[in-house]
């Protein structure tokens, strides 16, 4: 009996994304399978800026259809990536919605659906922080409901390792959709997830918006209060596409004390300007380093520049997070410190800095343009 193009496009599954845990089929590489004139034509639709992907995959895909019982000889054809349609909800073209079944779809960034708030964790430049700071807020924002953390960081990602999730892989279901990875109570997902360990990421700008495109637009988030993105430091591809695809409600920059570190802020105080997301505020994180022994505080990253900075640029300033050894023993055993010692008192600045986090939410943030 001759094989179905359905049963060659689910064996096609087998064939992994070079680097990756995904298969070909969920990252959209095989656009359709076709029998066509005694042959099996097999279209692929390879991502920008994978120039060697069709060569890498090509020995697998020859393996997989020859070992399929039934399947005719293969033929491979070529179309230029697009945006697979079955990622976006769809309307439905039955019943009394059949006249919207075609309506244009909204133009501009959107929120998640069922996520509630969208929180922005940002740093001008890199080393400051920014990603432990994110985790702890993550965890902080629990008291207030349920919460996500999207780890956006492509080239360096952290979060899976500030959870204790670094062995874990992400799931898709049969709809292709990425399943999160649950961790200390949220849902998170991370490049991490997909590759390799300890495998570098050698992506040009296409290949990042097409990842971000579907942690957004592709995720089981479910329903959430929160949802935390960890953004890469500085400005670049990731910001722009969701600048352009995703509605944020709110900014958090992340500095150090130092001056070239402060520098930076007016750079993502800009960036997020362009990107029309209200400024939260600014955390100051390395204020001061917490003796192990005497619980004194030493200034050798200076101290307060995060908050002349922000008071410089009429922004709140939410809060100083001390170099404390609880952070770094805790941070790298996969459990936050809010969590893992909730009655430190560095876990209680936490919780302060998230406490009016969520209150400008609930008043519909605070518009600053940090002119």
């Amino acid at each position: 009996m001759a094989a179905s193009s359905d049963e060659i496009f689910d064996a096609l599954r087998k064939v992994k994304f070079p680097g990756f845990s995904r298969d070909i089929v969920s990252f959209g590489v095989v656009r359709q399978v076709e029998i066509i004139d005694g042959q099996t034509v097999v279209t692929l639709a390879p991502p920008a800026g994978t120039p060697d992907l069709v060569d890498k995959i090509t020995p697998e895909i020859e393996t997989v259809v020859a070992g399929t019982p039934g399947a005719a000889p293969l033929r491979i054809e070529l179309v230029e990536s697009k945006p697979n349609p079955a990622q976006a909800p769809q309307p439905a073209a039955s019943g009394h919605d059949h006249q919207h079944a075609h309506a244009p779809k909204p133009s501009g960034p959107q929120p998640i659906e069922g996520v509630k708030q969208i929180i922005a964790v940002a740093s001008g430049k890199g080393g400051v922080g920014k990603s432990t700071i994110a985790v702890n807020l993550a965890m902080a924002l629990r008291e207030h409901g349920s919460v996500g953390l999207m780890d956006t960081d492509i080239y360096g990602p952290s979060a899976p390792i500030l959870l204790a999730a670094e062995e874990e892989k992400a799931q898709v279901t049969q709809e292709k959709r990425i399943v999160p990875v649950r961790a200390h109570g949220i849902a998170m997902v991370s490049m991490a997830l997909f590759v390799e360990r300890e495998r570098p990421i050698i992506w040009r700008g296409p290949m990042l918006t097409k990842l971000v495109n579907e942690f957004i637009r592709n995720t089981e988030w479910g329903e959430l209060d929160y949802l935390v993105l960890d953004l890469p430091p500085g400005t670049g591809d990731v910001q722009l596409t969701l600048s352009q695809t995703l509605r944020i409600d709110g900014g958090v920059i992340v500095t150090t004390p130092q001056d070239v570190a402060l520098a930076d802020v007016r750079r993502g105080v800009r960036m997020f300007k362009q990107m029309h997301v209200p400024i939260l505020g600014v955390v100051e994180n390395m204020s001061g380093m917490v003796c192990r022994n005497c619980g004194a505080e030493s200034d050798i990253f200076g101290r307060g520049g995060g908050a002349r900075i922000a008071q410089e640029l009429d922004l709140p300033f939410l809060g100083e997070i001390p170099l404390n050894p609880a952070i770094r023993e805790q941070s790298d055993a996969g459990e936050p410190v809010v969590i893992a010692r909730p009655e430190d008192p560095v876990s209680e600045r936490f919780h302060q800095i998230t406490a009016q986090i969520t209150t400008q939410l609930t008043a519909g943030g605070k518009p600053s343009t940090g002119d």
